[in-house]
């Protein structure tokens, strides 16, 4: 009986101490988010005259000029650096009897001045930096020298075009 009156009151303390250490008020917090996600950017451009000469000019004399035009839009959603390449051209013309000046337009920038051709084959020509949605109107003119003698009969001259973009880096965009 002795050891049920020392055990009877230890129980009881212990259940108590469990209790009071159960019952204790603790503040708590939480914080949450949402899901949290990435899209990348996209690079595009459109070309008003995508797969098409941008002039057609035959049966010239001299003193004559050609315009063409074009429009390049970046529609992609960052913005990018444009360049103009000339792809390939020939001009069996004399000296720089035909000419030719490439502008933007947009910003009344000469792009190329010059002899029809003369642009490097293959090389990058930069046309700046233009924002997602932003248009640039580019005009080519073409002239046959009015000096031009009996020695340009029949002679030819052609030239590709590539327009081509990428992303601005970060510095370039934070200016």
């Amino acid at each position: 009986m002795k050891t049920a009156k020392i055990l009877l009151p230890l129980a009881t303390l212990v259940a108590a101490g469990a209790v009071a250490v159960g019952s204790g008020a603790t503040f708590t917090s939480t914080s949450a988010n949402t899901i949290s996600s990435v899209t990348s950017g996209s690079l595009s451009q459109s070309n008003s005259k995508a797969n098409a000469a941008v002039f057609n000019l035959t049966n010239v004399k001299p003193g004559d000029v050609v315009n063409g035009s074009l429009t390049i839009k970046n529609t992609g959603t960052l913005p990018a650096t444009f360049s103009l390449t000339e792809t390939a051209s020939t001009n069996t013309f004399t000296g720089s009897n035909l000419t030719m000046v490439i502008t933007n337009a947009t910003t009344e920038k000469v792009v190329y001045t010059g002899t029809f051709g003369g642009l490097v084959d293959g090389a990058k020509n930069d046309l700046g930096l233009v924002a997602p949605g932003v248009s640039n109107d580019y005009v080519f003119s073409v002239k046959l020298a009015q000096a031009t003698t009996t020695a340009d009969q029949s002679k030819t001259a052609s030239a590709a075009f590539q327009w081509d973009s990428i992303q601005a880096d970060a510095t370039t965009t934070n200016q």
